[in-house]
């Protein structure tokens, strides 16, 4: 296990301090992958109960893991650990440690299993979702963090460049897929960050299509959403290509696509609002007369997961802030016709912001 395991008093105070905004002093976070964020302990904990208790300030915090005994050794995983047996109440354990006269937060991963018991044994005088909390805190990466999002996108342009071999006509949009996990590995990645996606054609214009049996007619387009974890941290990419001389409608698809992403690009620096991002995109291909086909927002934030809190969206005032990392993915679908993405990953840096992926995305016919 790649981390820390024990109680990362930066991130936490960090934590406490955002709690502490919410007029919060205790939280429960009950999400593996910010546990793991905040004490480098990680488990699966399926159907049993699993959570890390914070309390105190940001200048004095506390935490007491609760973990099941069949569960890894989690000893050094924070100041104190409480584990129970399957025969023990852990609702109980948390009710004897929380304090009872003050709200307690909970994080939007805590299932209503456990949340109604704690609200029956008055855990809290009340209770707030505090995800918030973790959320934003995850959401600014430290240097160390950059770094792994810049190593896990430069695997995920080394990955796209052997994906475009593989495309002959014949070919099926799942043999592809299949394939991908063990290119992924030996470039040294761990996993995929998400299924991948592998369109063909008009099924390009279905924005989450699962690869399936079609196979790559002559003159086809091909497009390609993928993402792979290296050590905890995500990448996620996507590229259109040609594999023939592409039509003027096509070409004008495209390129209205691409300028929507390098103009939104272009704009990113800390104060920006993420609503001004996106419209900047949705503004380009409307002008286009492609607006209706633009159907999501414009990218979401990234890190341990895939997709986290705080999209890019018209619904999103909020300014980006430097050492957040989210994606920019303008597309135009017209059913039964034509898909075009076209996907990076950046960070925002003091004076702008840093891509992470550097493939090419000018026009590429690929050799069939």
């Amino acid at each position: 296990m790649w981390g820390y395991s024990m109680l990362n008093k930066v991130r936490v105070s960090e934590v406490m301090r955002r709690l502490g905004s919410m007029g919060l002093s205790q939280a429960l976070i009950c999400d593996p992958l910010s546990i793991w964020y905040l004490t480098g302990y990680y488990t699966e904990p399926h159907e049993r109960f699993l959570a890390l208790y914070l309390t105190g300030s940001c200048n004095k915090a506390e935490g007491v893991l609760f973990a099941n005994r069949l569960f890894p050794d989690a000893a050094t995983a924070a100041d104190r650990v409480a584990l129970y047996s399957d025969t023990d109440d852990p609702i109980a354990l948390v009710a004897d440690e929380t304090n009872h006269g003050q709200t307690l937060g909970v994080d939007k991963e805590l299932t209503a299993r456990w949340l109604l018991p704690l609200m029956d044994a008055k855990a809290g005088s009340g209770f707030a979702l505090a995800s918030g909390a973790v959320d934003e805190t995850r959401s600014i990466k430290s240097a160390e963090e950059r770094d792994l999002m810049r190593e896990a996108s430069r695997v995920n342009d080394e990955a796209m460049a052997w994906l475009t071999t593989q495309v002959h006509v014949g070919a099926t949009e799942r043999e592809i897929a299949s394939k991908l996990l063990n290119e992924y590995r030996r470039l040294g990645a761990d996993d995929h960050s998400f299924e991948p996606i592998v369109s063909f054609g008009v099924n390009a214009a279905d924005p989450h299509h699962e690869p399936d049996d079609t196979t790559l007619a002559p003159g086809q387009m091909v497009l390609f959403d993928v993402g792979c974890k290296r050590r905890w941290y995500c990448s996620d990419m996507t590229r259109t290509f040609f594999t023939a001389k592409p039509t003027a409608r096509q070409l004008e698809v495209y390129e209205t696509v691409r300028r929507a992403n390098e103009a939104a690009e272009a704009i990113v620096r800390p104060g920006v609002s993420f609503a001004e991002i996106d419209l900047t995109a949705r503004r380009l291909i409307e002008d286009a007369g492609f607006g209706r086909y633009f159907t999501h927002r414009l990218g979401h934030q990234i890190g341990l997961q895939d997709h986290e809190p705080g999209d890019v969206s018209a619904a999103h005032d909020e300014p980006v802030q430097a050492g957040q990392c989210f994606s920019i993915e303008p597309g135009i679908y017209i059913e039964g016709e034509i898909g075009v993405r076209i996907e990076d990953l950046l960070i925002v840096i003091e004076d702008g912001c840093e891509l992470l992926n550097h493939y090419e995305k000018a026009p590429t016919v690929l050799e069939t």
